[in-house]
């Protein structure tokens, strides 16, 4: 992705929406532990926004340059298996060693072990699909996938968390190619996971403070209700782990002043958008990330204010290890279990 590509930051069209009450304490529990970060694994290029344990256990990020790279998480070693040609966010390995890409600039990719690259679905409803940010497959064969704004470029996306925009959408790629768009008006819909069951998926608002959950089977198919209400931060990525848990990546804490500008009119954030970037309100700098059981109970919430690590976009858990990607940073991470945490 070059420089000309990216979008100049434009003017805001605030909606206004009431948020849950914040939690006090900013829901911390007997669950919460230490976040601790005990290597980090460069990366080519910086950004690596999600990441995911293929079939041999490396680890799959994708960066800004497009590139998409398997790291072993052990050395360190880093391999660049493919380039996409614009933006990969969200990745999901597939059993044949191929890896479904959600494409911020090209929308939904299949990268090959040979590096080929095929769009899969780069329109919806006869419009150009943009922002693609996380994607799962269903036991059929179904792929779903969400776009978190039809408005913001990934370079503004705090342009979004301020609008409010309500623009996202959980699309699906049926078998035979043809893609729908399944729930509009979602507020910057995020990560994707399907159910180990394959019942359901849940998918993540991250302007919304929770995670969604869409029925795929049973009386309620074709349904959404939500699994967890009001989170005390930003969902962002998400992923199945090995341990049957949803684990779920924490961008950042609720911020207060976003909390109490959202329902008052909306000139009041269209003031603080256009103040100069040094002085504009910033995200609490904390590396975060949570794991649920499929009732929406909180299993692990780990919290690192002070690790070196920031900004956490994304989680992956395979046999007892851990590892965390960010859209700042230039490596991935490997924390500590949560047993060792507490």
């Amino acid at each position: 992705m070059t420089d000309a590509s990216i979008k100049p930051r434009r003017l805001i069209r605030p909606r206004r929406w009431t948020p849950p009450a914040a939690t006090p304490n900013a829901g911390r529990s007997d669950r919460t532990a230490t976040l601790v970060v005990e290597r980090r694994l460069p990366t080519g290029a910086p950004g690596p926004e999600d990441v995911a344990f293929d079939a041999t256990g490396g680890v799959l990020t994708g960066t800004a340059d497009g590139s998409i790279e398997r790291i072993d998480p052990v050395t360190g070693e880093r391999t660049v298996i493919g380039n996409t040609g614009g933006r990969p966010l969200g990745l999901e390995p597939r059993p044949d060693g191929s890896v479904l890409v959600c494409d911020h600039d090209r929308g939904l990719l299949r990268l090959y072990p040979d590096g080929r690259v095929d769009t899969l679905a780069d329109t919806v409803d006869g419009q150009r699909i943009t922002f693609a940010s996380n994607v799962a497959e269903a036991p059929d064969g179904s792929i779903w996938f969400t776009t978190s704004t039809s408005e913001w470029h990934v370079d503004h996306y705090l342009g979004d968390m301020l609008e409010h925009s309500g623009t996202g959408r959980l699309l699906c790629r049926t078998p035979d190619g043809a893609v729908r768009t399944v729930e509009s008006g979602l507020k910057f819909a995020n990560g994707v996971v399907v159910a180990p069951d394959g019942s359901h998926l849940v998918f993540a608002e991250t302007s919304g403070y929770r995670i969604r959950r869409h029925w795929l089977t049973g009386p309620d198919a074709g349904t959404t209700d939500t699994l967890v209400e009001n989170l005390p931060g930003f969902p962002d990525n998400m992923s199945l782990g090995s341990d049957g848990l949803l684990w779920v990546a924490v961008a950042a804490p609720r911020n207060p002043l976003l909390d109490r500008l959202l329902p008052l009119p909306g000139f009041l954030r269209t003031l603080v958008w256009n103040l100069p970037e040094a002085v504009r309100p910033e995200a609490t700098p904390v590396a975060w990330v949570m794991a649920f059981d499929f009732t929406g109970q909180v299993v692990h919430d780990l919290r690192g204010e002070d690790c070196g690590y920031g900004f956490v976009t994304s989680v992956a858990e395979r046999d007892g290890t851990l590892v965390i990607g960010s859209l700042s940073e230039d490596a991935v991470a490997v924390i500590r279990t949560p047993a060792a945490a507490i």
